[in-house]
């Protein structure tokens, strides 16, 4: 028998169905020759600080740095994973397993994960490793085909190792006493990571720049021109290259000019015209599809993202999503036809999808580890309203790389006044769509400027012209999209204008960033959960903690996006064998003791204030008579501590039913007259209507309920 482990139990079910094993016992499944069973996850996970050492159950300065001399692991806390390990150890120990294949995801994680419960459990048997893109039963059996010794896969343990133990470090000796230092009692901890710092200052840095920007005036001068037989064309002024002028005088003396009828003759002095193609987007990487999906649809944020296609993943939907590759290997070629085949069936423009081998979608030397995302042959049978906003994404991008070209045609016409004191000239530029193309998949609409046709040296006429006035704008706050951007190139390249140029090429597959694609919607959750950063509509803001914190915690190489840039590349060597492992933890060891010293001679600073709260008494308790004020969640007694239980919530479903929420001013007039009338409430079937509610208790216990009658107007 061999024995499979999977990091998940939806993926033992796709293996299991592949290899036809309809047999499930308690723990894992049994059939042809074969055991799969399953992980969740991290079922081990590194002793705590007070597990090497009972006193650090109690954060002391002087107890840092901690750094353990032998890192050891220990059960998750759930019951269930202490039984499932328990069950994974008795059939490793079964005399009938003579292999053992760890078949958890292709990457740091999957390979710590697999390797930590594996060899934790001291097997005499040989342990192989299984590398899956994807989970249909094609590829599970090919795999399966093409084992190889676990012991290949050392480097990426050992990359996983130190990520896991580096950030350990960093992360349990500079929160606790960063929070010794500046929080004193005052607040929760002050997280500080690895990952979490830079990310915090790239958004620190957006809101500074905002803030500091001083808008600045410029002008320009439009023209409106008609040629001989009654076409129009607008024309903007330039001179010396530029369109844009502080000087509003320059403009107001050339427009001045202007009003004389002799000065509206002008002549075109240059045209040209030029067909451009256009070449649809990359194939998605993990970041891509995050700052599609998140620019694209309200409410979506990395994180959901990341779940969302992991799920399609593990339904065998979509090929491995955690990749920084915007290519395919060349070897998938013949699997990305079968898949087109498949997928195009039925479209509208199913004769314009012909499959091709590009470079542009089939490159090896783009290819770091995991290529592209893409469908697989599966096609879905019924999927979320998420599933669907995520699948169709990867789908219509896969597609469009085998559309044909979109085409468009640049018109550029120079104008200049014939006037003599008009040095500068007007140019206007058209724009007009030939070829759809790929554009198609998605109805991508361009916008077309169409020009009147004119010749080379025509004579034509200013009819019009505005001098308007403009003001320069400040960048906007970063989005989920150009925060996930900026990490996974640790600011290189960006601004140049080139989504995929070399230079972010180039750091992206060497490993130069901050987070890995599988992290970095992580991070971005946690800056939100740990009050560093807030979001506004789309945008991501620093509070005035994370400001605060910035600002003062002094070990400024947590904040520098070219110190992050490195430790994360060098995990990337560590698993290339380019870097041993023992030198990048004995640099983490040794910074964090740096770390800790800096901070301790560090003058204290409270960064979070915790200040009272006044509340406004917005009436009498009923039950108590203490002043009732408002909450986070709803309108209660303030003598809730003793035990007084009135309370209206925010939330209140019966209101609710009506499309209504309570307000201060409802609250007060219930309370001062023990109803209130309340207007535009909504019916099931949609209508509106006017009522007076009563907020009244039960007769047995501290228990309220709503009552409500109609003004006479309602009545019958």
């Amino acid at each position: 028998m061999k024995l499979i482990l999977t990091e998940k139990p939806s993926v033992a079910k796709n293996i299991a169905d592949a290899l036809n094993i309809k047999t499930k016992k308690d723990g894992y499944f049994e059939g042809n020759g074969y055991i799969i069973t399953w992980a969740f996850g991290h079922l081990l996970e590194l002793y705590d600080a007070k597990d090497y050492d009972p006193k650090m159950k109690t954060w002391r300065m002087e107890y840092f740095p901690f750094i353990p001399s032998n890192f050891q692991y220990k059960v998750k806390g759930d019951f269930g994973a202490k039984k499932q390990l328990q069950i994974i150890r008795q059939l490793i120990q079964r005399p009938d397993i003579e292999m053992i294949i760890s078949a958890c995801d292709y990457d740091r994680e999957g390979q710590l994960i697999g390797d930590t419960i594996i060899y934790r459990m001291k097997p005499a048997k040989p342990v192989f490793r299984m590398l899956q893109n994807e989970w249909t039963q094609e590829e599970v059996l090919k795999g399966l085909r093409n084992l190889i010794p676990n012991t290949n896969l050392r480097p990426l343990l050992d990359a996983g190792i130190c990520r896991q133990w580096a950030d350990w470090v960093i992360g349990i000796n500079l929160t606790s006493v960063t929070t010794l230092k500046y929080q004193k009692g005052s607040g929760s901890a002050l997280n500080i990571g690895r990952v979490l710092l830079p990310t915090l200052k790239i958004i620190y840095d957006r809101d500074k720049e905002i803030e500091n920007f001083v808008p600045e005036n410029y002008f320009k001068l439009e023209a409106t021109f008609q040629t001989c037989d009654g076409g129009m064309y607008e024309g903007t002024y330039h001179e010396k290259g530029e369109e844009k002028f502080k000087d509003r005088q320059t403009l107001e003396q050339i427009r001045q000019s202007l009003a004389d009828p002799q000065a509206r003759k002008a002549r075109i002095i240059d045209k040209t015209v030029e067909r451009k193609k256009e070449y649809p987007p990359y194939l998605f990487n993990l970041t891509n599809l995050q700052g599609y999906i998140t620019g694209k649809y309200k409410g979506w944020t990395s994180d959901k993202v990341l779940k969302v296609a992991q799920s399609l993943y593990e339904k065998k939907y979509i090929t491995y999503p955690r990749t920084a590759s915007v290519v395919l290997e060349e070897s998938l070629e013949d699997k990305a036809k079968k898949v087109l085949e498949t997928l195009k069936k039925g479209l509208p423009y199913e004769e314009e999808i012909v499959f091709a081998k590009k470079k542009r979608v089939f490159d090896n030397s783009k290819v770091e580890s995991h290529s592209a995302i893409i469908p697989t042959y599966v096609k879905p049978s019924s999927l979320s309203k998420d599933e669907a906003i995520v699948y169709d994404a990867i789908k219509n991008r896969f597609i469009m790389q085998f559309m044909p070209l979109a085409e468009h045609e640049e018109t550029k016409i120079v104008t200049k006044m014939e006037h003599a004191d008009v040095h500068g000239i007007f140019i206007t530029k058209g724009r007009v769509q030939l070829v759809e193309g790929w554009r198609k998949v998605e109805n991508i609409e361009s916008k077309d400027t169409i020009l009147p046709n004119v010749s080379l040296h025509e004579e034509v006429e200013i009819v019009d012209h505005e001098l308007t006035s403009h003001v320069t704008k400040p960048p906007k706050h970063h989005t989920e999209k150009t925060l996930l951007k900026v990490m996974e190139t640790c600011g290189k390249g960006i601004g140049s204008g080139e989504q995929e140029s070399e230079e972010i090429m180039a750091n992206v597959l060497s490993g130069f960033s901050i987070g890995t694609p599988a992290t970095r919607a992580e991070t971005i959750k946690k800056l939100k959960t740990v009050g560093y950063i807030t979001t506004k509509n789309k945008y991501l803001m620093c509070t005035e903690l994370g400001r605060r914190l910035v600002e003062t915690f002094p070990v400024k190489e947590l904040f520098d996006l070219e110190f992050t840039g490195r430790l994360e590349k060098t995990l990337a060597d560590i698993e290339k064998q380019k870097f041993h492992r023992d030198r990048f933890l004995q640099f983490i060891f040794d910074f964090t003791k740096k770390a800790v010293h800096i901070i301790q001679q560090e003058e204290e600073i409270i960064l979070n204030k915790v200040e009272k709260k006044t509340f406004e008494p917005l009436g009498k308790c009923p039950l108590c008579g203490n002043p009732v004020i408002e909450g986070q969640k709803g309108f209660g007694c303030s003598n809730w501590k003793s035990g007084c239980k009135f309370v209206i919530w925010k939330n209140d479903k019966f209101l609710a039913s009506m499309k209504k929420k309570p307000t201060k001013t409802m609250v007060k007039q219930l309370l001062k007259n023990g109803k209130v009338l309340v207007k535009g409430l909504t019916s099931k079937k949609g209508n509106k209507f006017d009522a007076i509610l009563r907020y009244e208790k039960h007769p047995d216990q501290d228990l309220f309920s709503w009552k409500m009658e109609f003004p006479d107007a309602h009545k019958g």
